[in-house]
């Protein structure tokens, strides 16, 4: 299974204009330094709660959003650099999936209009053959592939995101970016639509970087899984190891916060509460940018250096300086979530 795109130093800052004039009065630090690589065929699980800049990270990958600095490696290629038709071709084989169903499809248009517009834009195939193919990954995702000349609001919010996820599949893409696809979804869809992913992957060879904040989406669908905090990733692990023996403080909290049906394994849990709220991207604490909530942070070194994502484990990365294996009884996070 070899590498299919390797991100390095991956940076965003956005500025701040205010006044008259819109002047530069700043900027959100949304991603700051990241990186990750995925294998052909594997599943990268991006998590972290809002703000922390997974969406931002997703987008600056299919070139929605240009980065402020960093690299994309592609396949063996820079993807940064790529203009025209080599762009083009780029964006054929990297797609994405939106987060909410009801916002990205066009009510004006029909699902087969929604689901062939790809194929219009990029000329593939007669207008008979881009007719059939939307039929075929209609089928494909479960929905009748006569009801081509429907409309979105027509759909439920599942249905409207299985439409989403024929229209990535349109141009047999390499990777897909699924930008929390089912979190606007209700709780019985969402496993529908999972299980879909799972069975798109292996039927076309996929790639995906599964951007979402719960850990239980993450861990159904990952094959490792990637832990963003403020612009930054803290730890990186194979999503068994990740789960069972997280070292990283902030991904210990998170999993420390996972209810448990029995009262009596939640009672003799150790839960890890942290203090205040996450800072603003616009002016991130320096050093270690989790130092501000930290249980185990000691200053002056936490609050002075940044510490980088190194190896703690074979696999397994972590950017704390004192990072340490915390155990958690994955069987009981299974049975949770």
């Amino acid at each position: 299974m070899g590498e299919l795109i390797k991100v390095r130093g991956l940076t965003k800052h956005f500025p701040i204009h205010q006044g008259v004039f819109s002047r530069n009065s700043g900027k959100v630090y949304a991603v700051d330094g990241v990186d990750f690589e995925v294998n052909q065929g594997e599943t990268l699980g991006l998590v972290g709660e809002s703000g922390s800049g997974k969406s931002t990270t997703g987008r600056m990958l299919i070139r929605l959003i240009e980065p402020t600095a960093g690299t994309i490696v592609f396949d063996g290629k820079d993807a940064l650099s790529l203009k025209g038709r080599d762009l083009q071709a780029y964006r054929r084989q990297v797609q994405f999936i939106f987060q909410d169903p009801y916002a990205s499809l066009n009510p004006r248009m029909t699902i087969g209009e929604i689901v062939g517009e790809p194929l219009a834009i990029h000329k593939v195939g007669t207008r008979v053959e881009q007719t059939k193919r939307v039929k075929e990954l209609l089928d494909v995702v479960g929905l009748n592939p006569e009801h081509v000349n429907r409309y979105p609001h027509e759909f439920s919010g599942g249905q409207r995101q299985r439409i989403g996820i024929a229209r990535a599949l349109a141009l047999n893409p390499k990777l897909i970016v699924a930008d929390e696809p089912v979190s606007a979804l209700d709780v019985s869809i969402q496993a529908q639509v999972l299980n879909l992913l799972d069975e798109l992957q292996t039927q076309f060879d996929l790639t995906y970087l599964f951007i979402a904040h719960d850990l239980s989406v993450v861990q159904h669908i990952s094959d490792r899984v990637a832990v963003m905090y403020l612009g930054k990733l803290v730890e990186v692990a194979d999503w068994k190891q990740l789960y069972s023996e997280p070292n990283h403080p902030y991904t210990q909290s998170l999993l420390s916060a996972v209810p448990v049906p029995d009262p009596k394994v939640q009672r003799e849990r150790v839960r890890i509460l942290l203090p205040g709220d996450p800072p603003s991207p616009i002016d991130p604490p320096t050093g270690c940018r989790f130092h501000t909530r930290c249980p185990i942070v000691q200053l002056p070194l936490c609050a002075d250096s940044d510490p980088e994502l190194r190896e703690v484990a074979p696999g397994h990365r972590a950017a704390c300086h004192f990072a340490k294996p915390f155990p958690i009884d994955i069987d009981v996070v299974k049975a949770s979530v």
